[in-house]
């Protein structure tokens, strides 16, 4: 047993003094301007920079006399070597959809973004320049050229552009907006996401313009006008002016008016219109019934009782303190603190006093006629309402 192995270490002596071991070689390494000298006899280039004490990382270089070379490649082991560690620097690429960071080892911004899988075109806006070399973190603008079809006097226009507003777009394409003439979007805007821009054309012109002036209307008593009736004593006269009206066109169609300093050629003339506050007594037959009133005005006529008053609760007694039943009639408030006592005769109804305060509805001149719950009956129609001799003291001329 101690002969074979003296046997086996002599032979693997002689092996090795037959072919003949290679020899370690001397390797410089670089890292960020530090040398370093290694004595190696064989490993890859990821070997060499761990030997060296260097700590690489996925996104790291490794150079080779100058050239790029895979982390996994051997390094020869002959004439000189330089084996250059180049540090991945972080470049910060900002575009319109956002900003991410890559880190990379690329010698220039081009290379960088080609090697992330990002195409640059010639009409691409990069800032700085694709040729501009990474040596420390850097920070770089990509603004990707963009088709954009623009509307233009009924025609639509193809370009392309990098541009930051739609305004600089359009230079460039020499499509200039000229004096009113605007785009959609804005000239200020960035280009659209749908890569649709609208140039309108716009003129203005400006024409003269006359305009009526209504006049006002005051009413006043008059004796000599009938009660309930009006007469026009002075007419009025509308006034005029004449004011500038710009005219705007945009794309050969009317978009908008607009007046601009008026001036006034004849002022208006206030009318003068009387109310009446003649009273006239007269007679006539209603219901075969002769009477005689002073005043006849249409009413809207409904009908109540002490429990039929649109409540859920019954009220015997009206304003004036009298019992609710056939006979007495309600008015508005207005109405009734000035024809309290009136007497009144309605058709289909007879005779009455206005003795009580209803509620109305607006727009109407309205009269409600009380009956008592037993003799209740449904009204809802237009009646002539006459008001019975004696006339008044305090006539209310003018029935709001």
């Amino acid at each position: 047993m101690r002969f074979y192995r003296l046997a086996l270490a002599l032979i693997l002596l002689l092996t090795a003094c037959g072919t003949g071991a290679p020899a370690p070689a001397t390797i410089n390494v670089l890292d960020n301007g530090q040398l370093h000298t290694l004595a190696v006899a064989s490993g890859t280039a990821a070997d060499t920079f761990i030997r060296a004490g260097l700590i690489i990382t996925p996104n790291d270089r490794a150079l080779l006399n100058g050239i790029p070379v895979s982390m996994n490649d051997p390094v020869p082991m002959a004439g000189s070597v330089t084996l250059q560690l180049v540090r991945a620097q972080a470049l910060t690429l900002v575009t319109p959809e956002g900003t991410r960071t890559l880190q990379t080892s690329a010698p220039t911004v081009g290379t960088a973004l080609r090697e992330a899988g990002i195409d640059l075109y010639a009409s691409d806006l990069l800032d700085p320049p694709a040729e501009t070399p990474i040596s420390a973190p850097l920070t770089v603008t990509l603004t990707p050229a963009r088709e954009v079809t623009v509307s233009v006097g009924g025609q639509s226009v193809r370009i392309r552009s990098s541009a930051q507003t739609v305004g600089s777009a359009l230079a460039e394409a020499g499509i200039p907006l000229l004096g009113l003439d605007y785009s959609l979007p804005s000239e200020s805007e960035a280009l659209p996401a749908n890569g649709q821009v609208r140039v309108v054309h716009v003129r203005e012109t400006v024409v003269l313009a006359q305009k009526s002036i209504p006049f006002d209307n005051e009413f006043i008593a008059s004796a000599d006008v009938p009660l309930d009736q009006q007469q026009i004593l002075e007419p009025g006269q509308t006034g005029l002016s004449v004011s500038r009206v710009r005219i705007r066109y945009e794309d050969g169609q009317e978009a908008s008016r607009q007046s601009e300093a008026e001036t006034l050629v004849r002022a208006p003339q206030k009318q003068i219109t009387g109310h009446g506050t003649k009273v006239e007594i007269k007679t006539t037959t209603v219901d075969g019934v002769q009477i005689e009133y002073w005043r006849a005005v249409q009413m809207y006529a409904t009908a109540y009782s002490p429990c039929h008053s649109g409540t859920s609760q019954c009220y015997p007694s009206t304003a004036s303190g009298k019992p609710v039943k056939r006979g007495v009639v309600a008015v508005i408030s207005a109405w009734y603190a000035n024809m309290r006592g009136q007497p009144v005769y309605i058709p289909g109804y007879g005779y009455a006093t206005i003795e009580d305060v209803g509620g109305g509805i607006p727009g109407r001149h309205w009269i409600d006629l009380g009956y008592s719950d037993a003799e209740y009956q449904s009204w809802g129609t237009w009646v002539t309402v006459y008001f019975l001799t004696p006339v008044p003291a305090n006539i209310m001329y003018v029935l709001n």
